[in-house]
């Protein structure tokens, strides 16, 4: 026989009404907080077109880099962007436009490593990498490669060292320029394997690429988009790539620091960065956009046939990077006494 306890029954209704609409009211408040978001999201640039500033000319990897940012951006947003072109001193000019301009998350530029670099080799240039700009975004890297002409007597990084360690004015760099980035990465690597060699600039890349080819010079550190031809030709060798990680591309060149100098890492990177002191909840929200913009399938696709590596990081991150940039070729630069 069963016996009811009215007053447990009622206790157990109220109990039950309690949690339904504890439930529905909680449901309901994360619908309104997603709601109120998406439209933040979708209407906080409006009252202006995006502008992104490009410090060299049509046609390279980092005007390509900020038109796809731009065009993700523009879908994203519902508004219009703006590529700007400034080419010259090394993006200098574009970078200071940025840092002079209002720091309402609508204007940024399109930074490589040069970023890092030019405060350092630039007399002129006052500008602090880190100070002031704000960093929304580490979008792609784009490795290089130590690569050496088929005569040069090294069939790997070991070879290489020991060859540069026995006969230190032997073996001659080639490189697009002083202060370029192969430059820096030549003379990174003098330091962290104890070598010498002569290096030798060339007005551009397209001389430096000849020269090499020909064998007039030994050996370089171009891009893996620019080296890849010759070296699946044989007319280039290559002993290891400077990234951190083996490229997705070409996954069976060894890093330079697997090969023989442990530790060794560059990044030849590509970021967008805004004028200092955005405002954070503006940031975050530019960050997030860029790193959805990195995870693209299409995106992927057209930065990896580029010879990049997609990165996508948060702004905390792609700031520390930035400092850790600047202070590593701060020391490199010093001890080598390059002067531009």
């Amino acid at each position: 026989m069963i016996i009811l306890n009215l007053k447990k029954l009622n206790s157990y209704f109220s109990r039950s009404h309690h949690f339904f609409y504890s439930a529905i009211f909680k449901s309901l408040f994360i619908l309104l907080f997603l709601f109120q978001n998406y439209g933040y999201s979708q209407n906080i640039f409006q009252s202006k077109p995006f502008r992104i500033y490009v410090g060299f000319v049509p046609g390279g990897f980092t005007d390509f880099a900020a038109r796809i940012v731009s065009t993700s951006l523009a879908e994203s947003f519902g508004n219009q962007v703006i590529v700007d072109n400034r080419p010259g001193a090394n993006g200098h000019i574009a970078a200071e436009l940025t840092a002079k301009s209002l720091p309402d998350g609508y204007t940024f530029y399109m930074a490589s490593s040069g970023h890092t670099t030019n405060p350092i080799l630039l007399p002129k240039n006052t500008l602090d990498p880190v100070r002031d700009f704000s960093a929304i975004s580490l979008l792609a890297d784009i490795p290089n490669l130590l690569v050496v002409h088929p005569s040069v007597p090294a069939r790997n990084l070991i070879d290489f060292i020991k060859l540069a360690r026995a006969r230190p004015v032997y073996l001659c760099q080639a490189t697009s320029g002083v202060g370029s980035p192969g430059h820096l990465i030549g003379e990174l690597l003098k330091i962290s394997a104890g070598i010498n060699f002569i290096h030798v600039p060339y007005k551009g890349s397209g001389a430096m690429m000849t020269d090499l080819l020909g064998g007039q010079v030994d050996f370089s550190f171009p891009t893996t988009a620019a080296a890849l031809t010759y070296i699946s030709s044989g007319r280039l060798r290559a002993l290891g790539i400077a990234s951190a990680k083996r490229s997705q591309a070409y996954p069976d060149i060894p890093t330079i620091s697997e090969a023989g100098v442990p530790g060794f890492s560059v990044m030849g990177w590509y970021g967008l960065i805004g004028p200092a002191r955005i405002p954070k909840d503006i940031l975050s929200t530019l960050s997030l956009e860029i790193v959805k913009i990195s995870k693209k399938t299409d995106v992927r696709a057209k930065l990896l046939n580029a010879g990049a590596e997609p990165v996508g990081n948060s702004s905390d991150d792609f700031l520390s990077f930035i400092a850790a940039d600047y202070e590593k070729w701060n020391k490199v630069i010093k001890i080598a006494n390059i002067k531009m």
